[in-house]
């Protein structure tokens, strides 16, 4: 069996920042002042894949590193949580009122991390539901947790695009997050309301298991054919 502490640095262990990295934090889009700016909470290999679609798009993004988490400022329009669910519940008590009416994205899969063999969250719910329930005024989204660094970074599943599965109940949330994906050269899909969070995470959670138990790459996973 896999060990937890490989997992976790799969997904969220720190990269050495290329300097290519370290411009995403601050870069904009030039020709295009309407794009949106992100804040991401995690500089590792989650956070710092994602950005560099974000930026490849014309977005702004700047990151917020686990020591600054309690006391950073937050500046984007959209803030993304690239952390791993436990991590979550300190975020939103530092930060609840900063978050109040903004886009806020989970991107985790809820695992028990002592058995690897369950998810935490109530039966029928999702970790983005949880995290909704506790920020009732922002718009809450469930992506990136069906797609692991490697395939964000190269825009291939095997010769197949990535797609990143959008899921929460705001449509004009759902449709910028899609809009400045696809700009970035990834598809995005409409995965439906926030109910399907619930979906989303056991396809996350198997995609997990699988790679950590060897059977598929984290270079691999699924991909979507339309």
């Amino acid at each position: 069996m896999f060990m937890i502490k490989e997992l976790l640095n799969k997904l969220f262990g720190n990269k050495k920042a290329s300097p290519a990295m370290t411009q995403c934090e601050t870069i904009s889009h030039k020709e295009n002042n309407t794009m949106t700016t992100y804040t991401i909470f995690g500089r590792g290999n989650m956070g710092t894949a994602i950005a560099g679609v974000l930026t490849k798009g014309g977005a702004t993004v700047e990151h917020i590193g686990s020591a600054d988490s309690g006391t950073a400022t937050i500046n984007g329009d959209v803030v993304i949580l690239a952390v791993p669910y436990p991590a979550v519940e300190s975020i939103i008590a530092s930060h609840k009122d900063a978050l109040a009416g903004k886009t806020v994205i989970d991107i985790t899969n809820p695992l028990n991390f002592e058995t690897f063999d369950s998810l935490v969250v109530p039966v029928g719910s999702s970790a983005t539901a949880e995290i909704q329930a506790q920020l009732p005024t922002s718009r809450v989204l469930k992506a990136f947790n069906t797609n692991f660094a490697a395939t964000l970074a190269t825009g291939k599943v095997s010769d197949i695009t990535t797609t990143v599965l959008v899921a929460g109940d705001d449509e004009d949330a759902k449709n910028a997050l899609i809009t400045d994906v696809n700009a970035g050269g990834l598809d995005a899909l409409d995965a439906g309301s926030l109910k399907r969070a619930h979906e989303l995470e056991a396809v996350g959670f198997l995609q997990l298991t699988l790679a950590g138990s060897e059977k598929i790459g984290w270079t691999g996973g699924f991909g979507l054919v339309k």
